[in-house]
């Protein structure tokens, strides 16, 4: 089998299990944390530059919570502008009702997938362990690079030249902002929460455990005896599952949620 197909027919297998696999990285990956060495006052990073730097663990998990926020407005900016047929869920098979390249498709052929890295980047770089984010980041490039290869062999031959022209000035991962042009539809926040909900409990919950695993680790490094297990990250935690049943219950059980006819 030629390496193109070989890529193709790999891609289109991880694509049925794109939102599996991550989460079972980030599983596999916990364990990096106690092997990483944090303090309530400041984080050594021992193993790279063998000096202390004070706060770092704040402003590191500030930085952290913003890069994921920012993957999840890609990934709602897209969702939300986006009509029927261009950024659906399917698992079985690649569907593509239409090639959209407007709005955020005009400046990044695979906003979703971006948005995801993203999320992903802001909790791995909240672990504070720099092997663990370049290990994952290097994996999430070689599977979703199989991915996008499959995509695009499928959209290639549903659109031929469109397609071709298209992907000519669009890049594949990295946002060119000056080729944006305008969607046809409005952003509507009824299609995000539709189907954003359980994504968001998802990463908030990979979160929490991240900070109590990390937590626990400066106790047992430091002997904290005065421990706080009440934790933001918790309180977040339980906020997001209330909104996500509440939530669910609208989408499945009232019209509140429904999409119009151009959207998926």
């Amino acid at each position: 089998m030629a390496l193109k197909q070989s890529m193709e027919k790999n891609g289109n297998i991880l694509f049925r299990y794109r939102g599996q696999i991550p989460l079972f990285v980030f599983i596999i990956s916990l364990p990096f944390i106690y092997i990483t060495y944090y303090t309530d006052n400041y984080f050594i990073f021992s193993t790279i530059f063998g000096e202390q730097l004070p706060f770092f663990w704040i402003i590191l998990s500030i930085v952290s919570v913003i890069i994921s926020f920012l993957g999840i407005v890609v990934r709602a900016y897209t969702i939300g502008t986006t009509p029927r047929g261009t950024s659906g869920r399917n698992t079985d098979k690649q569907v593509a009702n239409q090639l959209n390249t407007k709005g955020i498709y005009s400046i990044v052929r695979h906003p979703l997938y971006l948005g995801n890295y993203l999320m992903w980047a802001g909790l791995l770089i909240f672990t504070a362990n720099i092997y663990l984010f370049i290990i994952a980041s290097l994996l999430y490039w070689i599977y979703y690079e199989r991915i996008m290869f499959a995509e695009e062999c499928f959209l290639e031959k549903s659109f031929g030249d469109e397609f071709i022209q298209w992907s000519m000035n669009v890049p594949a991962f990295i946002p060119r902002f000056k080729n944006f042009k305008k969607g046809d539809l409005p952003f509507s926040f009824k299609a995000v929460l539709r189907r954003e909900y359980s994504g968001l409990f998802a990463i908030t919950l990979c979160f929490t455990i991240v900070d109590y695993l990390r937590y626990t680790a400066m106790v047992l490094f430091d002997n904290i005896t005065d421990t706080q297990w009440i934790r933001l990250s918790l309180i977040l935690l339980i906020i997001m599952g209330v909104l996500m049943i509440i939530l669910r219950s609208l989408k499945h059980h009232t019209t509140l949620l429904d999409a119009d006819s151009n959207r998926d």
